[in-house]
């Protein structure tokens, strides 16, 4: 185990989050939900791997990590290759013509920018409800 410890959870036994109830960190009492993390390290974004697109838009917004984003994974709808978005209760699907690569963190990497893209395009039916109702 590498350390002693994870946000906030003293650990004691590497199968602690799964015995347990798993609130217990001070933020999961909080939020009165479970991390993923804690279950699987897969689901940590690996920073090495960000796209130039991500590691711009950080810096940017000013984030030292990629805040909201680290929830945000390649899925799939009806078969294919898609990344939910809060916002309008959907999927987006990844275009066809996108390979995307074997390993799941760089396809997480390319749903969170494919996500960010789609967000900000004359697109996104926010983006259009904007326009239509904007008064300024």
């Amino acid at each position: 185990m590498a350390g002693t410890s994870y946000k906030g959870s003293e650990i004691t036994d590497v199968d602690q989050f799964i015995k347990g109830d798993g609130l217990e960190s001070a933020r999961e009492q909080e939020i009165g939900q479970h991390i993923g993390y804690r279950y699987d390290v897969n689901l940590v974004p690996d920073y090495d791997r960000l796209t130039p697109f991500l590691a711009k838009y950080m810096e940017v917004m000013g984030w030292d990590d990629l805040n909201w984003l680290e929830d945000v994974h390649m899925g799939y709808e009806d078969g294919h290759p898609a990344v939910f978005d809060r916002n309008i209760n959907g999927w987006v699907r990844v275009p066809d013509k996108i390979n995307l690569p074997d390993n799941q963190q760089d396809r997480d990497m390319i749903a969170r920018e494919l996500l960010i893209k789609f967000q900000m395009s004359e697109r996104h039916p926010l983006t259009q409800l904007r326009l239509a109702y904007t008064k300024f």
